[in-house]
C-alpha cells in the first residue's frame, strides 16, 4: 500500500517503512523517545512530552514549527531553527511560514512531506541528494515528528542531518547555491513496527547445578569467575 501527494507538476510517491528506515544514529534516538510516548494510545504525543536525551546536542540540527489550518491546505510556520539549517538556506526564518521560506522553486519538493505527515500523524522520513556550490554530492536527510493536541497535529519537529561520502562539504547555501534541484532518493512515513524494543540485556546469574558424579570422559574442574 502506498500513499501519495501532489504538488504542482510535481508527485511525491511514499513508501512504508518501518523505523530502521532512518540511518542516522541521532535521528534514531530522537524517533525512538517518540515511539516510546506513541506506544501508550497509538497517537502522536503532545509537544510538551517530548524531552529526549541529549536534546541541547541536536538543537543546531531541529527545525520546530506550528501548524494553522486557517487555509484549505495545512500551514507550517517556522517557531525555531538550527543555526545549520540557517547556513544552508542562507536566511534565517523564524516567524515565517515554509512555504515562503524554502520559496516556489524549492516547495513542491518539500511542502507535500510536510503535508504527508501532518495528514497521517506518523513520522516521515525522506533522502535527497543535493550539490554544494562546488558540486559535491550530499544526502540530505529529513525526519519529521509530528505532535498532537486535542486529535489535530499542531506541531512538527523537523529533524536534518547531511552527510557527503567524499568527506567535506560547503553547507553555506546548500540548498540554494547552484541550479541543481533536490534529486530524490528515498521519502517514507513510517507506519511499520511503531514500538521502541529498548536494547537486550544480561540477565542476572542464574546458579546452576551439576551432578555429584562427572560424566566419563568430563574432567570435573572449578572455574573462578571474577
Amino acid at each position: 500500500m502506498r500513499a501519495s501527494s501532489r504538488a504542482e507538476n510535481i508527485a511525491l510517491d511514499f513508501a512504508n517503512a518501518a523505523p530502521s528506515v532512518v540511518k542516522s544514529i541521532r535521528q534514531r534516538d530522537l524517533l525512538n523517545t517518540w515511539l516510546r510516548l506513541y506506544a501508550r494510545q497509538q497517537i502522536a504525543p503532545a509537544i510538551w512530552e517530548y524531552q529526549p536525551a541529549r536534546l541541547e546536542e541536536e538543537l543546531s540540527d531541529l527545525i520546530y514549527y506550528t501548524v494553522e489550518f486557517s487555509t484549505p491546505t495545512p500551514r507550517l510556520v517556522i517557531q525555531s531553527e538550527g543555526t545549520r539549517i540557517s547556513r544552508a538556506y542562507g536566511h534565517t526564518g523564524k516567524g515565517v511560514s515554509l512555504d515562503d521560506y524554502v520559496g516556489p522553486r524549492l516547495a513542491p519538493y518539500v511542502l507535500p512531506i510536510y503535508h504527508e505527515c501532518v495528514a497521517r500523524g506518523l513520522p516521515v522520513y525522506s533522502v535527497a541528494n543535493v550539490e554544494d556550490v562546488y558540486g559535491r554530492i550530499v544526502a540530505y536527510e529529513r525526519l519529521l515528528l509530528p505532535f498532537q493536541t486535542d486529535g489535530k497535529v499542531c506541531h512538527v519537529v523537523a529533524s536534518i542531518k547531511t552527510f557527503c561520502e567524499d568527506g567535506g562539504f560547503e553547507i553555506k547555501n546548500l540548498m540554494r547555491g547552484n541550479d541543481a534541484l533536490p534529486r530524490p532518493k528515498l521519502r517514507a512515513v513510517i507506519d511499520r513496527e511503531l514500538f521502541h524494543r529498548a536494547p537486550a540485556r544480561i540477565a542476572p546469574a542464574e546458579t546452576v547445578e551439576f551432578s555429584d558424579q562427572p560424566e566419563p570422559c568430563i574432567t570435573a574442574e572449578t572455574i573462578e569467575l571474577n
